[in-house]
Order: structure tokens, then sequence, then C-alpha cells
């Protein structure tokens, strides 16, 4: 079986024939352009917008290609900031509302809020986005827009029951429009939250 095929490799002579526990596999750069280009011209064909990240998917290891606008940070999110808004950042408890188109790998659409015709509402800090996208969201400014790149370990739960099946990177290019103050009514035995 397998002792066999490496005892044949070494044998042979060829050199790193095993990637030392998957970390450090060693691609072929011929590989590497050749997966770089036709992610590129299927992106192309879903008519990406400028300087749309790249992912090399080689088994279970990505490779995520950008230009240098975009920053990648110790949580593994990869962001550029198109623009910078003023203002605050928001706040736990306090609620955001922004625009957003959601892109997959291929840059595909998957969503977009310019489509439904009216922008998203959402407290921050209530476990309502996916991680990666509420810590994309969290330091951006009233009229800012940011492209978020969210790996999928900050990304959706998979499996059946959810719309994604397998672990994939989602793109995210976000317009933070306002910020808005929330609080607790109560009125008789009926409680809920305001934000304005």
């Amino acid at each position: 079986g397998r002792r066999l095929l490496i005892l044949f490799l070494v044998g042979t002579g060829i050199s790193q024939p095993f990637p030392c526990f998957g970390k450090t596999k060693k691609q072929n750069p011929y590989d590497e352009k050749r997966l770089l280009e036709q992610n590129k011209r299927i992106q192309r064909e879903n008519s990406v917008p400028d300087d749309f990240p790249n992912f090399i998917r080689e088994g279970f290891v990505v490779k995520v290609v950008t230009t240098d606008r975009y920053i990648t940070r110790d949580s593994g999110l990869v962001l550029w900031d198109i623009e910078v808004g003023n203002g605050e950042c928001p706040k736990a408890g306090q609620q955001v509302t922004f625009h957003y188109i959601g892109y997959n790998e291929s840059g595909r659409r998957i969503d977009s809020t310019y489509l439904q015709g009216s922008p998203a509402k959402v407290r921050l800090g209530t476990n309502s986005l996916i991680p990666g996208f509420e810590e994309g969201i969290r330091d951006m400014k009233p009229g800012g827009k940011r492209r978020i790149v969210v790996p999928p370990e900050l990304g959706p739960p998979v499996g059946p029951s959810t719309f994604f099946s397998s672990k994939q990177y989602e793109v995210f290019d976000v317009e933070l429009l306002s910020i808005q103050d929330c609080s607790r009514r109560t009125i008789g035995f009926y409680s809920d939250i305001v934000c304005n």
C-alpha cells in the first residue's frame, strides 16, 4: 500500500515527496498560477467588481490573493476600506443600518439589500450576524464602505440545515448608513426594543 509508494519515491530521489503534516505543502507554482487564472476567468464571467480577491483552492487549503489595499487581521478576517466614514463606530446594543452585497468565492452575487430595495437593520452584540461580518462592521463609521472577506471559521454554520453546504470564503461589500441607539420600552405586559 502506501508505504511502498513512499519508499519508491524516496528511492527515485524525488525530494520532498510528502508534505510535513500538511501545513507547509510546497505547491507547484505552475498549478497555483493555473488555479488563479481559472478563478479569475470565472470571476470575469460573473462581472466581479474591481480588486475582487482571488481564491486558490487546493484540497482543503485555500489561499486568498488580494491587492495590497487589503489588510488581514489576526482573526483571519481580510478587509479593505474603500471609503472611510465619519463619526463614532457602533457599540454593542446599538442598531446599525447598512447595505451590502454578498458574493461567493467565484464572485457570484448571493444576496444584495440594494436589490431588495431596503437596507438591513441589525442590533450589534445579539449574535444575529455571522462573526466575521459583525467584526467587520463593528469598527466602521457611518458613510463608510468596506469589503469584508470572511474566512469559513468566521462564517455561517455549515450543514444540511443551512444554506451553506461547504466551508467557503464569503465576500461582502458593506456600506454603513447609520447607527441608532436602542432602548427597552415596556407597555403593560409587553416589552420590546426601540431603536431611533
